[in-house]
């Protein structure tokens, strides 16, 4: 192909991200809105191109550094997860600017746009600087979207969120570094990942680089115990920043563990497995215990992102196919099923005024829309068969057993755990008697038509990926594939293979 498909991609909310602080008011919402479109068109026709796409171009030959992008299936699907989310959060948001002591919402559309140019960018880069470069930019409209709306302590979210992403960015530039070093070794420096994942970095260098990568991927993810950043940040940012941190960027931990840890350090990546499926399992039950005790929404949500997270990266570290393509489903799935999830408890937080179950009571009878899609969202949440998450949670567990059959069985107690925090907080909120808070709240204020519209493609998404799952998952079974060969794993043998 030479048209540059995938830097226009990344290049075109990027630059009108740009433009748009240079107009205001409602022809900024539109021209947001418009530069998103265009770029879910963008993605679109990369998503459905045939074969992998690429693009390389010599950036600094002297260190072996690439302007290299590609888009194998893995990259494809978080490429679709971006394109799709943010016109949707854009659209959500489309009175954000409405609240005294905040900026105006044009600046919120071009903060989000630039971080949608920037993380397209991480998810396509195929060159390990390039990759570490554009993972550290989108801290900082990140940063902004936390500070410049929200709750009252948006800043100290907003601080707290920038200290553990660079505290994990300055760990990985040691790996970065050290990568670099290493390929200069070797005779040929080079920065592209397939030409580091030729180099074989094996022994105590290869461990304490893995390490370098792992804990900036476990920070971003977050698993526990570098998790407690992100209650804090989502508390306070609002749903739709809180959608573009947990639905998009917070991807980039697992994205990260699969392109860098497993393809670069396979033989550290398998010694430090029995550590990470400690954490995986820990996460999962930490956060599920966390989110059935919280008392604020925002934090709920957050903490149902902890467990998620400790089963993405059961899957990745459990070394099978079905385990890997599942987590690889499950980043997508997940990206769909949290974006419903914050946005809909936003359309409740507006109305009610507060974040505060106890502050809710009897709402599905005054708005049987709003507590209908905050169900749906949650029964999402929880894996409800049906649901596209119930697809890749079980192909994580199904891969997972087959060679972790003991901590596979203790995750699952993730998911009864799910169903409780997921049912108590509907109930506590949604049923029972109206109380005098909701009636005056919800009587008659509904979700409207834009709110509506803002919810109905994500609730689309959840059930068709979960009844035609296929055609994403062999999209994204060769990155699975190739990863396995890369840490040169097999998967286990059928235990009644050869039974008569």
């Amino acid at each position: 192909m030479t048209f540059p498909l995938l830097t226009a991609l990344a290049l075109v909310p990027l630059v009108g991200g740009l433009l748009l602080f240079f107009v205001k008011g409602g022809a900024g919402r539109l021209l947001g809105l418009g530069i998103s479109l265009a770029t879910l068109a963008l993605g679109l026709v990369a998503f459905f191109a045939s074969g992998d796409l690429a693009e390389q171009h010599t950036w600094i030959s002297s260190i072996g550094a690439h302007y290299a992008l590609g888009l194998d299936g893995m990259a494809k699907a978080m490429v679709l997860l971006t394109v799709i989310l943010v016109p949707i959060v854009l659209l959500a948001e489309w009175k954000v600017g409405e609240q005294e002591g905040t900026w105006s919402t044009s600046t919120f559309f071009a903060l989000a746009l630039i971080l949608e140019g920037l993380a397209l960018y991480v998810f396509m880069a195929t060159d390990a600087l390039l990759f570490y470069l554009f993972f550290e930019a989108t801290l900082i409209p990140m940063y902004f979207l936390v500070g410049g709306w929200g709750g009252p302590k948006r800043g100290q979210a907003a601080l707290k969120f920038l200290l553990y992403s660079l505290a994990g960015g300055l760990v990985l530039l040691f790996g970065i570094i050290g990568l670099g070093a290493h390929s200069a070794g070797s005779g040929k420096p080079s920065f592209l990942i397939s030409d580091l994942a030729a180099l074989h970095i094996d022994g105590s260098i290869g461990r304490w680089l893995w390490a370098a990568f792992f804990i900036a991927f476990a920070i971003k993810a977050p698993m526990v115990p570098v998790h407690t950043w992100l209650p804090d940040t989502a508390e306070q940012a609002t749903p739709g920043a809180s959608t573009l941190l947990v639905g998009i960027l917070d991807k980039i931990g697992t994205f990260g563990m699969i392109r860098f840890c497993l393809t670069l350090f396979p033989e550290a990546s398998k010694w430090a497995t029995p550590v990470v499926l400690g954490l995986a399992v820990l996460s999962i039950l930490y956060g599920a215990l966390m989110a059935i005790g919280s008392k604020d929404l925002l934090r709920l949500v957050s903490y149902t992102s902890v467990s998620h997270f400790g089963f993405m990266v059961l899957g990745i570290f459990a070394f099978t196919s079905q385990s890997m393509n599942g987590t690889i489903f499950y980043m997508l799935n997940h990206g769909f099923s949290t974006a419903a999830l914050f946005l809909v408890v936003g359309f409740l937080i507006r109305r009610r005024g507060s974040a505060s179950i106890d502050a809710f009571g009897g709402v599905q009878k005054l708005a049987p829309v709003a507590a209908g899609l905050f169900l749906v969202s949650g029964l999402s949440a929880m894996a409800l068969p049906g649901m596209s998450s119930f697809i890749s949670e079980f192909m994580v567990m199904a891969g997972a057993w087959q060679r972790h059959p003991v901590v596979t069985a203790i995750s699952t107690l993730g998911t009864v755990l799910a169903a409780l925090y997921i049912l108590l907080a509907y109930q506590r909120t949604m049923t029972g008697p109206v109380t005098e808070q909701a009636d005056r709240h919800f009587t008659n204020n509904d979700l409207d038509v834009r709110e509506k519209a803002v919810m109905a493609p994500l609730v689309a998404l959840l059930l068709v990926l979960g009844f035609l799952p296929m055609p994403m998952l062999h999209v994204t079974e060769n990155t699975a594939k190739d990863t396995m060969s890369q840490i040169g794993m097999t998967d286990p043998e059928p235990a009644a293979k050869g039974v008569k």
